[in-house]
């Protein structure tokens, strides 16, 4: 597939089919430029979606405790860790959290965002201009739709490789 801009676009297979965003370094570099390092670590890959709100939200990317390929998995804390990474410094901006949009999450702290998103099933515009959007999810939210809910979720579905787009071969 052909891509707009391969260096900024992320091809995430789940276990409900492909997901593909396109990431805004306009909006947030210092988050994107995160986000890549980590998935061309294979931070990602394995990674389940642990929090999932009808009609809001699927939250994913604990690769701490959230991986469940590795032996650190551990479901009663997953979405309590980040990465080995510092956290964010918070780069707020005015793209409004709509259907499709990836948003990093974040704990109270505004400069807490490390390696956990979510990304919108609707409109949630109540997180305008407090956490990161960083991206918009551009084919497969037919596939972020059929993602199993819950919070925690019970045998939850998961990433299964997250790639940058320019790094996958033709």
């Amino acid at each position: 597939m052909a891509y707009a801009d391969p260096e900024n676009t992320l091809v995430i297979e789940t276990t409900k089919g492909n997901v593909v965003i396109e990431m805004r370094p306009d909006l947030a570099p210092g988050h994107v430029e995160h986000i890549k390092k980590l998935v061309r670590e294979g931070a990602y890959d394995g990674v389940v979606f642990h929090r999932v709100i009808d009609g809001f939200m699927a939250q994913t990317g604990d690769v701490q405790f959230g991986n469940s390929n590795l032996p650190e998995f551990n479901p009663g804390r997953t979405g309590t860790g980040g990465s080995k990474y510092d956290d964010l410094k918070a780069e707020f901006n005015a793209e409004p959290h709509v259907r499709g949009t990836a948003s990093m999450a974040r704990s109270q702290s505004p400069n807490s965002a490390n390696s956990q998103f979510f990304i919108c099933f609707d409109d949630a515009r109540f997180l305008d201009k407090q956490y990161t959007v960083w991206g918009k999810v551009i084919e497969g939210m037919e596939n972020v739709d059929q993602i199993k809910r819950g919070e925690p979720v019970i045998n939850p579905d998961k990433m299964v490789s997250v790639k940058v787009a320019a790094d996958i071969a033709a």
